[in-house]
């Protein structure tokens, strides 16, 4: 290779060497380009990309078949790139798994689950939710995926503590807690504008602006003149719900107008659980697609080339040839194959990939190890009735507790139906581990008993059957998603965001939207762009 002599020269070879992504930072690192700068538009490669310039289209073994995998085959597979996924389980999706009835699964402990749930319904045991804003709603269009409204939000949920004061114990609606929590922040605000707490950071027109908004916000009084105690209370507003409802007649109904005392709120941290419903990635509307998440993967799956996938096949090595990669597998019955191909974008979680003989450089080892699982779990519980629907009025959303089940969803699909299945825990880091620990049947009693707190002897007595997946434990996968100490210590994760040789990485982890199917899209899509300039700069 020809040592380069001009600034144009060295930048080619960089290029040629390193791919889109590398020759961006060279160019940044030399002030040519912006060292922070939004990416541009993905554009898909496209076969005239080949046919316009007098190239061909390379080879590519894809290692995994979850979202990541399937997108970048079905990417590149748009070009004519020559695309083998390689993925160890029976099905497409990765942790992107859609538990119905016959779905059969041993863990990692030997503990061996078939799950009897009814036709038509079902377990999202990985994600389950999708923001209207996220590039996976982009794909369920492109796709021709249908979504239905997943219920992020309900206002007849409950919040539920437990060792909090004397409202320890205490089921309490949605709606009552988010009342009294905004009228007693209403009411204090309110009383330190009106005297003057605020005086140096508002005008008098915007004290009273402020206070006209408290009004509304809190449903609060107005001022009582002569006696600033009085003034902007809280004393409870039909916000809360009804004791008895309204009706026919004289019917106005019985709301329950006596609020929880602010001591009691406060003490009751019911405040803390609002904050997730602000989030950028949580806030209503959210949708799932009808029928399953897995709806998802399959679609990918038919667009790949169900040809073009081998399922069952456990990847034994990675090896960079210089020329190109070498993948050994073992199929099914243990017969063992190599596939060759000019490049590879592996997909395996990187705890797995770290115990796979490879020729992977130490820098791409250490960031390997660096990267750690989230434990994370979830239970399906099929009831003979929908209960919460017809005795509790909860269609859909989600139950939050301090409780080690985390958070109680109740299904955002078949309303109406004769059965039902309800999420009966969905929790991390301790909580999950606790349940990952104990057999499936000790799961579903510890998950009942606390349920039952919330919901009562309903929550017991109606099961039919349940499901539980305790990600860390689940093969191929241990663990429910990957978290990074830091993204900048030691260079790390900036390391597996390029290539090792021919070997390129990709999955939610390396991305900003880890434990979304979105971080999944948006990093195949980068490597699918890094891969594609690459050759066509050779």
């Amino acid at each position: 290779m020809t040592t380069p002599t001009t600034r144009r020269q060295f930048l080619q070879a960089v290029g040629v060497s390193g791919g889109a992504g590398v020759l961006y930072g060279t160019m940044g690192a030399l002030g040519l380009a912006p060292a922070a700068q939004a990416a541009p538009p993905f554009r898909a490669p496209n076969r005239s990309d080949f046919t316009l310039t007098g190239r061909s289209a390379k080879s590519v073994v894809v290692l995994g078949a979850g979202i990541a995998g399937l997108t970048t085959a079905y990417e590149l597979g748009k070009a004519g790139y020559r695309v083998t996924v390689l993925e160890a389980r029976s099905r497409p999706g990765g942790r992107n798994w859609t538990v119905r009835g016959g779905t059969s699964e041993t863990d990692l402990d030997g503990h061996t689950q078939r799950a009897r749930f009814t036709g038509g319904q079902y377990m999202n045991a990985g994600p389950a939710r999708i923001a209207q804003h996220m590039v996976t709603m982009d794909y369920c269009r492109e796709l021709g995926v249908p979504v239905e409204i997943f219920g992020n939000q309900n206002a007849d949920g409950y919040y539920y503590n437990e060792d909090v004061g004397p409202l320890s114990g205490t089921p309490i609606r949605h709606r009552e807690a988010k009342a009294d929590v905004y009228g007693y922040v209403s009411e204090l605000l309110a009383k330190a504008t009106d005297q003057g707490a605020l005086d140096g950071q508002l005008t008098a027109d915007d004290k009273e602006r402020l206070l006209e908004f408290l009004r509304g916000f809190g449903a609060i009084g107005g001022r009582v003149a002569g006696n600033p105690a009085a003034s902007w209370r809280y004393a409870g507003t039909n916000r809360r719900g009804y004791q008895v409802e309204p009706g026919a007649g004289n019917e106005a109904g019985t709301p329950k107008l006596t609020p929880y005392s602010l001591p009691d709120v406060l003490a009751s941290g019911v405040g803390r659980y609002f904050s997730f419903e602000f989030g950028y990635d949580q806030a209503m509307l959210m949708f799932q697609p009808v029928g399953g998440m897995d709806r998802i993967a399959y679609a990918l799956e038919e667009a790949v080339g169900r040809g073009r996938i081998s399922y069952g096949a456990e990847v034994r090595s990675i090896s960079n040839t210089g020329s190109g990669v070498s993948v050994v597998h073992a199929g099914p019955g243990g017969r063992v194959r190599t596939v060759t191909a000019d490049f590879c974008v592996c997909t395996i979680p990187p705890p797995v990939l770290a115990r796979i003989p490879s020729n992977l450089s130490q820098p791409v080892r250490a960031a390997l190890d660096y990267a750690v699982p989230t434990a994370t779990g979830k239970i399906g519980l099929q009831y003979r009735r929908r209960w919460w629907e017809q005795d509790e009025n909860i269609y859909a959303g989600i139950t939050n507790t301090n409780l080690d089940l985390s958070a109680i969803w109740y299904p955002s699909y078949g309303y109406h139906g004769a059965k039902g299945l309800v999420i009966g825990y969905y929790n991390f880091g301790a909580n999950a581990q606790s349940y990952a620990a104990l057999p499936p049947a000790e799961r579903e009693a510890r998950a009942v008993a606390q349920g039952v707190k919330i919901h009562g002897e309903a929550y017991r007595s109606e099961v039919e059957a349940s499901f539980s997946v305790a990600w860390e434990r689940t093969r191929h996968s241990e663990g429910g998603w990957m978290s990074w100490p830091s993204r900048t210590s030691g260079g790390h994760y900036g390391r597996l965001l390029e290539p090792d040789g021919r070997v390129y990485f990709a999955g939610d982890h390396l991305s900003h939207y880890i434990a979304w199917q979105a971080g999944a899209f948006e990093s195949a899509r980068k490597v699918v762009s890094d891969l594609h300039a690459r050759v066509m700069s050779t």
